[in-house]
């Protein structure tokens, strides 16, 4: 039988992305709802894990977003009663941090555009990174960052700019700063989310917007062969 895991998107772009390619091969099916659409949460108890996607939002914008707190909430529940697999992207990443206790805020160093992610001595000999090169590039579209991490975090991965790259909370709970979703039509579908082109021009210039797009494209193989070895660690680490 398939594992179901539940996914909270927040917008239609930031979806699985290219685990939906890889699903299949595990045994897994996605349900996805979108918060930001109106979908609500359904009991998390019917699910076998939870994944929380990326957004253009900020964690603490609750009074724009109120979903926001009722999203929290879940995660929380998930993760610290049912112990659920989790896994949190980007925004998804921030949110898992928030719930448990830590604290978000806007980055110092931004991070967009592909960067260079190591793992820490904690996450060295780490399964969820076995067979993956390091240091590796990954997408990176960030503004905030967890500056703050929960208690009894375990921060598996750093880079240059931003300290919590990859975070484990508990047994089966994981999160990652980067997006290793990316497919070959994600950036476009970033392009198309109002405010985006104007933000990432404004942050990158014209020659660093086209160098952002041309950059992750020329990598794309190489970040979706790490990110089938990512999802596949983390299944084993979650399922086995």
């Amino acid at each position: 039988m398939k594992k179901k895991i539940l996914v909270f998107k927040h917008m239609p772009s930031q979806n699985p992305g290219i685990f939906r390619d890889f699903a299949e091969a595990q045994g897994v099916k996605f349900i996805e709802i979108d918060l930001h659409a109106g979908d609500r949460i359904p009991d998390l108890k019917d699910f076998d894990g939870l994944w929380v996607m990326g957004g253009s939002m900020n964690v603490w914008e609750e009074e724009k977003y109120p979903w926001l707190i009722a999203e929290k909430q879940a995660i929380r529940h998930a993760v610290n009663e049912l112990n659920m697999p989790f896994l949190g992207i980007c925004l998804g990443h921030q949110l898992l941090a928030e719930a448990m206790g830590g604290k978000v805020d806007k980055a110092k160093n931004y991070e967009v555009g592909l960067f260079k992610v190591s793992p820490t001595i904690q996450g060295l000999d780490h399964q969820l990174l076995h067979s993956i090169p390091t240091p590796s590039n990954w997408v990176n579209v960030h503004l905030a960052e967890v500056v703050q991490p929960p208690q009894n975090a375990v921060i598996l991965a750093t880079s240059k700019h931003c300290d919590n790259h990859i975070m484990q909370m508990g047994k089966n709970a994981y999160s990652c700063q980067f997006h290793p979703e990316v497919c070959e039509h994600t950036v476009e579908e970033w392009m198309k989310i109002p405010g985006i082109p104007k933000a990432l021009n404004e942050l990158l210039g014209v020659e660093g917007l086209a160098y952002f797009k041309s950059s992750i494209n020329e990598n794309l193989p190489v970040n979706n062969a790490n990110s089938l070895e990512l999802f596949e660690n983390w299944c084993r680490l979650v399922f086995d």
